[in-house]
């Protein structure tokens, strides 16, 4: 059982993070405009399920190893990078997508949604980083606590990043019917995908 004062002081703080502009948010974004809202939405439950996942080896001890072996968290990274560049070189081959084929790319988002969030190693050292701050060995055992203030986090990075893949969305179906347009936000958001590829294959392990 968390306490209420810890959970008044870590939402805000979660709620905060949410809100900054960062890879899963830009992600949506790219998803968004190039696929359309709902797909921008599976997309973000994609990455909320991720977070989840890499909360889960967090409270098991398992983020441990990632931050202590190099050569681990260089394998997640560049799966990541690989699977960017995937990305982004699908998204400037097709374009965006016709509403024909929303349906199935819905579940192509939620898919891709999760694994790039799985294969950003960045995920769990951050989770081992801040989540810990919050949590009381005294209260109980770790990984509850672990799961309920991770479930914030995606909870509200559901919300806002869906609502950035919503608006993104928005804007892409009305350009969509155009050929032309329909071709450079396909390059738009492969430009998007190839630049959290680089910033993902760059980042340093600290």
């Amino acid at each position: 059982m968390i306490e209420t004062v810890t959970l008044l002081a870590f939402i805000p703080a979660a709620l905060a993070l949410n809100l900054t502009p960062g890879a899963d948010m830009m992600f949506c974004f790219g998803q968004g405009l190039r696929k359309g809202a709902r797909p921008a939405l599976a997309a973000s439950a994609g990455i909320s399920a991720g977070s989840m996942v890499h909360v889960l080896l967090a409270g098991l001890g398992f983020g441990a190893a990632v931050s202590t072996l190099p050569w681990l968290f260089d394998v997640i990274r560049w799966l990541g990078v690989a699977y960017l560049l995937y990305l982004a070189w699908r998204s400037i081959q097709n374009g965006a997508v016709p509403a024909e084929a929303l349906a199935h790319s819905g579940k192509l988002a939620f898919r891709d949604g999760l694994l790039v969030n799985l294969t950003n190693p960045k995920v769990i050292l951050f989770v081992l980083a801040f989540i810990p701050q919050f949590v009381d060995p005294a209260l109980g055992p770790i990984l509850p606590q672990f799961l309920t203030l991770g479930l914030i986090i995606a909870v509200g990075g559901f919300v806002v990043n869906g609502m950035v893949g919503m608006f993104a969305g928005g804007a892409g179906r009305v350009l969509v019917s155009n050929p032309r347009a329909s071709r450079f936000m396909g390059w738009v958001t492969g430009g998007i995908f190839t630049a959290l590829a680089i910033r993902l294959a760059i980042m340093e392990r600290a």
